[in-house]
């Protein structure tokens, strides 16, 4: 990793109807640090995005939450780094993960999409699979022709719990992950359950 990182992007598709859906953890955890560090969301339609800027331990931090539908994720990702000249490596994508039960995080370097198009979206928009991935667990259906629905429903009142409170633990080492401590922060959020 180079300097740490600069932009984090929280996954999710636009509008009330999707707003407290599964697929949208991505988001919710955004929210969380721009309330945490008192930031302000403001429209930008060239980047296709809701911005925020805000300051973490001293450190300039951008906060970026796609308008597009997930599958086209990487436009506003995409166009966002470019204008500002962030490398892959000083970026942090969030999002819902299947393969985690809810209330279940992981810290990653690079990697696959694993079926999840926002990811296969962003790396091909970012010419590289090399970002940072927070990966905030909700569980799966079980069978794979019920993913679709599965991620685009609200979660029952014990598994929201789960992911707010996972959502919490991971806003509060945001420092250790910012600043390039990947062991430290890897060491609190593996552990959380």
């Amino acid at each position: 990793m180079a300097s740490g990182i600069r932009l984090i992007v929280g996954l999710g598709n636009p509008g009330p109807r999707y707003v407290d859906t599964r697929h949208n953890a991505g988001c919710w955890f955004v929210e969380e640090l721009a309330e945490r560090y008192n930031g302000s969301w403001r429209e930008e339609a060239r980047f296709k995005s809701r911005v925020c800027e805000i300051s973490v331990s001293g450190q300039k931090l951008w906060l970026l939450a796609p308008r597009t539908f997930m599958n086209h994720s990487g436009d506003a990702v995409g166009s966002f780094a470019r204008y500002y000249r962030i490398p892959v490596d000083e970026i942090l994508v969030v999002h819902d993960e299947l393969d985690l039960l809810p209330g279940r995080i992981k810290l990653k370097q690079g990697g696959g999409a694993a079926g999840h198009n926002g990811l296969r979206d962003t790396t091909q928009q970012l010419g590289s699979p090399d970002y940072l991935r927070l990966r905030l667990g909700i569980g799966h259906p079980g069978k794979q022709s019920a993913v679709v629905n599965f991620v685009l429903k609200r979660p029952p009142e014990a598994e929201m719990s789960l992911i707010q409170s996972a959502i919490e633990h991971a806003a509060d080492h945001i420092s250790d992950i910012t600043q390039g401590d990947m062991q430290t922060a890897m060491n609190a959020l593996h552990s959380h359950s």
